[in-house]
């Protein structure tokens, strides 16, 4: 069972993002801040990463940052109520982060999911057709 962890300081948001995420059979871990976030964070033990840009306590970039100098290649998803382009640095390291804009759908947070998971599946997928 893939592990997320979810980000947010909208305990409504994170909430959604659970139930929608455990009907699709994903483990659930949810961070109120990027301090939060920080503790409960494992560099082998999450597939993914959930982050709201703007948090209380922290610019969701740093966080992303942070997560990603611990477990390199970490998929993301930046979310926020604003364009979410505008609060990610134009780096490198974040060039692969899939944004996604609230208010969003349960499709929409599923396609981003599929977004950000994509190039990890490829290699194993690449060996399987270079085999086959």
């Amino acid at each position: 069972m893939p592990r997320v962890l979810v980000v947010d300081d909208q305990p409504e948001v994170r909430t959604i993002i659970a139930i929608v995420l455990r009907m699709h059979r994903y483990e659930i871990i949810e961070a109120e801040s990027a301090s939060a976030a920080l503790k409960l964070f494992e560099p082998a033990g999450f597939d993914l990463a959930i982050v709201d840009i703007l948090l209380q306590d922290s610019n969701g970039s740093d966080l992303i940052a942070a997560l990603r100098a611990q477990s390199p290649g970490l998929p993301v998803i930046a979310i926020s109520g604003m364009t979410v382009l505008d609060f990610l640095p134009d780096t490198p390291e974040l060039s692969d982060v899939v944004c996604l804009q609230k208010p969003f759908r349960p499709a929409d947070l599923m396609r981003a999911i599929e977004a950000a998971l994509e190039p990890h599946r490829r290699p194993a997928n690449t060996a399987a057709a270079a085999a086959g």
